[in-house]
């Protein structure tokens, strides 16, 4: 019996971002990015070696921006 494995899709939306493409999204520099890391700004997740940031996290950082940006009206 061989089970059938799903066809992969080229265009499935990724769930954890490298670093490079988080910069991209965000339109800041490696350096920043990991600065937002460190201060805790900005979540990611190690799987071995690789620092990847969650979809959701870039989201949440948009969103903490926009509260912050309000807060200042």
């Amino acid at each position: 019996m061989t089970l059938a494995l799903p066809e992969r899709n080229a265009t499935a939306t990724p769930v954890l971002l490298k670093v490079p493409e988080a910069m991209r999204a965000l339109s800041l520099s490696r350096t920043v990015i990991y600065e937002l890391i460190r201060a805790g700004r900005l979540r990611a997740v190690n799987e071995g070696r690789a620092r990847l940031i969650p979809v959701s996290a870039i989201n949440e950082y948009v969103a903490l921006l926009e509260r912050e940006a309000g807060a200042g009206k």
